[in-house]
């Protein structure tokens, strides 16, 4: 564990994430959002494992607004904001409940995932791609990756407006 500046880490990703789609796609555009709580300073997590967690949801979620664009959806903007803050432990039901906890969001405005299939989207090789452009492991390894700094991995989706992935972790 190293002690790291969380929104320096997540606007590097977002902003590499970015780039590397842009690379292989130059229609591609996308508001991208910051919401970073400026007083979280450095948490102790392993910098590389949640840089690829954070690679991850922001890759899935260009993914998403961009399938959402090609459809052409009158007045779509696509939008990829990632936030971070800090839950007091007075707050914190869910891990470690007497430390407070970080908070990180990585969320878009694309289609959503289906309800029937949202069960089912951690599990290793299922993927919502089609054949080719998946391996169904991203989800499964962040899953994995974030369960092992003692944290929890949570999606929140409506159907036709986005998706809401959140990781929470202590900050012991």
């Amino acid at each position: 564990m190293i002690p790291t500046d969380i929104n320096a880490l997540a606007d590097e990703y977002l902003r590499l994430a970015y780039h590397g789609v842009r690379a292989k796609d130059k229609s591609f555009n996308a508001a991208l959002h910051t919401n970073f709580d400026p007083g979280i300073g450095t948490i102790n997590i392993i910098p590389q494992d949640i840089g690829r967690v954070l690679l991850n949801l922001i890759n899935n979620a260009f993914y998403a607004v961009n399938e959402k664009s090609k459809e052409a959806v009158k007045g779509f903007e696509p939008e990829v904001t990632i936030s971070t803050r800090m839950l007091p432990a007075s707050e914190n039901s869910l891990i470690h409940q007497s430390t407070n906890s970080l908070i990180i969001s990585v969320k878009d405005n694309g289609n959503g995932i289906p309800q029937k299939v949202l069960d089912k989207i951690f599990q290793p090789f299922f993927t919502t791609k089609p054949t080719g452009q998946g391996t169904g492991l991203g989800l499964s390894l962040s899953y994995d990756i974030v369960k092992a700094h003692g944290g929890e991995l949570r999606v929140e989706t409506k159907e036709g407006e986005g998706s809401s992935f959140t990781i929470q972790l202590p900050n012991a």
